[in-house]
């Protein structure tokens, strides 16, 4: 008797301004890296249990990335102190589902960019150090481009499931 699995992920970016929706993405595929596989998949399901925890989201100006890629293209930086500005994401599942939600809100309050960009990728990681600029990206993928101002946060909707 044979199994078949699958593994894919969806995203969603909402850009909202004074509690109104101002950009939406819609819901978008995303492309899971090499390193994703077997950092975050293979490796956490092995005996060792060495893998690699989902854990922020970044933000980038780039394109999609490739599948041997381990970092976001163009990842949003503080300006002034070229720090990336990642967000940590909330993990829910449920035991009725196979999909695991990740949940994560850029809020301009905590002044994430200090100057308007056009985003348009995303990316999934799990920092692995003190500094959220830590880590190897387990998905992303591209979106048509937004222009985003500092008076704006992003809610990341980015389900990952197994079918």
């Amino acid at each position: 008797m044979k199994s078949k699995s699958n593994v894919k992920g969806m995203f969603r970016v909402q850009l909202t301004e004074d509690g109104r929706l101002v950009g939406d993405s819609g819901w978008k595929n995303n492309q899971i890296t090499n390193d994703g596989f077997n950092s975050y998949l293979v490796n956490q399901l092995g005996t060792s249990l060495t893998g690699s925890k989902i854990s922020h989201v970044a933000l980038g100006t780039g394109g999609a990335p490739a599948s041997n890629a381990t970092t976001l293209t163009g990842e949003v930086v503080t300006n002034g102190s070229g720090s990336v500005v990642r967000a940590a994401v909330t993990a829910a599942t449920s035991s009725s589902s196979k999909t695991l939600r990740n949940t994560a809100t850029f809020s301009s309050a905590n002044s994430f960019i200090t100057a308007s960009a056009n985003i348009s990728n995303i990316g999934l990681f799990g920092v692995s150090g003190p500094t959220t600029a830590s880590g190897t990206l387990f998905a992303g993928n591209t979106y048509t481009s937004s222009a985003l101002a500092t008076n704006q946060n992003v809610n990341i909707t980015y389900d990952i499931i197994f079918s």
